[in-house]
């Protein structure tokens, strides 16, 4: 790899580490806010929810303006919002602030996320190191998951939910100057004078393949964030200490750092679409697993690690794909709204959890339907089409 390419992966990385660690510890906060606030798990996780619907409404928006005219100012702005939106979760006093900042958070990843970073790899990869860049860019979420939620629940500890809401929201501005490692990383203009923005949108919306990524994606967007939200939540109820329900989704992260690395080269030497039905077949046996044995510090710590090396081991190979239907020229935009329904299934993971407990006292329904979610999701990746669109062939060669 060019020595540039290594600069964007660095950066890459360390952004998402950032953006996607944070975040993913934000349902170590549910218990100690919903207790301190006086409102029940729904209005908690409902704020998660909207945050997760906004994130991927902004996804193709953010994709398409990084595809067009580049990627550092809009990250940095977005770094801005993010923080902002932390800021206003450690200050919130009730429901709606709750809301408010996860509005502002959620439009911060819109960009922070995988679609835009993800679009800046696979155009700066070539085309046979592709997976493999995307599964190393992907490995950093997956690190600051393990790297902040030990920090995050530090941070609640020692100080209490606000004012660690607070200082975790000081700590995300690392982001700004990584933006600029980013910065110009656009489609070429040859690459977009060959094809339009709509003709890009219109050949990926009559594609039957990327329709049933689309629908893939929802399921793996509704088990992840129903996991991330409600599992401390969960342990928490079955009597276990804070320290569990942190450290097991550390080591989702941690974990997931050999996961998505794995996938990446696997997607290298197999068919993508085989591999994503084999991911989502073994999270189904995994919930399974986890659910008929005795819930024990050792059984979470296990079941965390072990969907830890499936957990966003999904995204170097659904963005893979996409980058080899299509072509990488949109393909920020084109991942945005692949993972516009991930988000939309985020939604209806951490709501949807929320409201089971509040109204039946258990989270036993959300567990079923991610077991049987699963195994769908199986099944609509193995005919997928993924032969390469047939203009990719009459294109000359990148210089």
């Amino acid at each position: 790899m060019k020595r540039s390419l290594w600069l964007i992966l660095i950066c890459a990385a360390m952004l998402l580490t950032v953006s996607v660690g944070i975040r993913q510890g934000l349902g170590l906060f549910l218990k100690p806010i919903s207790a301190d606030l006086g409102i029940g798990r729904e209005v908690f996780a409902f704020a998660m929810a909207v945050q997760n619907l906004l994130w991927g409404l902004g996804a193709p928006f953010a994709g398409g303006i990084a595809d067009k005219y580049g990627t550092g100012r809009t990250l940095a702005a977005c770094a801005l919002m993010y923080a902002a939106g932390l800021y206003v979760l450690g200050i919130s006093t009730s429901g709606t602030g709750l809301v408010f900042g996860s509005v502002l958070l959620g439009l911060g990843l819109s960009a922070l996320g995988f679609s835009v970073v993800l679009g800046v790899v696979g155009r700066a990869a070539p085309a046979e190191k592709r997976s493999m860049a995307l599964g190393l860019c992907a490995a950093g979420g997956s690190f600051g998951q393990f790297a902040f939620l030990p920090y995050s629940e530090l941070m609640l500890s020692q100080f209490g939910w606000s004012q660690a809401l607070i200082i975790i929201a000081a700590t995300s501005l690392i982001m700004v100057p990584l933006s600029a490692g980013l910065a110009g990383q656009q489609a070429s203009a040859a690459a977009q004078q060959q094809q339009s923005l709509g003709a890009a949108l219109r050949e990926a919306a009559g594609h039957r393949g990327f329709q049933l990524l689309t629908l893939g994606f929802f399921v793996c967007g509704f088990q992840v964030v129903f996991v991330a939200v409600h599992l401390p939540a969960y342990l928490a109820d079955r009597g276990m200490e804070p320290w569990v329900g942190a450290w097991c989704l550390a080591l989702v992260g941690l974990f997931n750092i050999i996961g998505s690395f794995s996938a990446g080269m696997f997607g290298q030497t197999y068919r993508k679409k085989y591999v994503l039905a084999l991911i989502y077949f073994g999270r189904s046996l995994v919930f399974i697993a986890f659910i008929l044995m005795p819930l024990t510090n050792t059984s979470a710590l296990i079941f965390a690690s072990a969907l830890g090396l499936l957990w966003l081991s999904t995204v170097p190979l659904t963005s893979g794909l996409i980058a080899q239907i299509f072509g990488p020229t949109y393909m920020s935009m084109l991942y945005g709204i692949v993972f516009l329904s991930h988000q939309v299934g985020s939604f209806f993971g951490s709501w949807l959890g929320g409201y089971a407990f509040d109204v039946l006292g258990s989270y036993d329904m959300m567990w079923v339907l991610c077991i049987m979610l699963g195994f769908i999701a199986a099944a609509l990746h193995y005919p997928i089409a993924d032969r390469p669109m047939p203009r990719l062939a009459a294109q000359p060669a990148p210089a």
